[in-house]
């Protein structure tokens, strides 16, 4: 039940993706706007990391297996991909770096943002008095 429950918590931010990518005119897909949803109810504290963990466990894990209909797409459509082989691989390698340095760039500045705000919590003020 509990599996179910964090499930749930999940979808509802993808519905709510979904919500917002119908009313808002840009050119954003649903999960981003979930994920970013999702992300901010995190960070606030609305949804805790105890509530969606084994769920997000469970999805990562069966995450290979949601790449078997893309890549027997891309067999049944060889013929049309073979010329263009070189324009693929090229996309492929060139986005995959440029998401790696994106996600890295932020992981670090949002772990420099928490250091600060420990250090500025941790840090007493002086009451010298001279």
């Amino acid at each position: 039940m509990r599996l179910l429950k964090q499930f749930l918590i999940i979808i509802a931010f993808s519905f709510a993706g979904e919500i917002l990518h119908a009313l808002l005119p840009l050119p954003v897909p649903a999960s981003i706007y979930g994920i970013v949803l999702l992300f901010v109810a995190l960070e606030r504290k609305w949804v805790k990391v105890t509530d969606i963990d084994k769920s997000c466990a469970f999805l990562i894990e069966i995450m290979p297996i949601m790449f078997i209909p893309a890549a027997v797409g891309l067999l049944k459509s060889w013929d049309a991909v073979k010329d263009s082989i070189a324009e693929y691989a090229a996309v492929t390698v060139i986005s995959t770096l440029t998401v790696m340095y994106a996600a890295g760039a932020v992981a670090q500045a949002i772990i420099r943002r928490h250091k600060t705000k420990q250090d500025n919590n941790t840090a007493e003020p002086s009451t010298e008095n001279k």
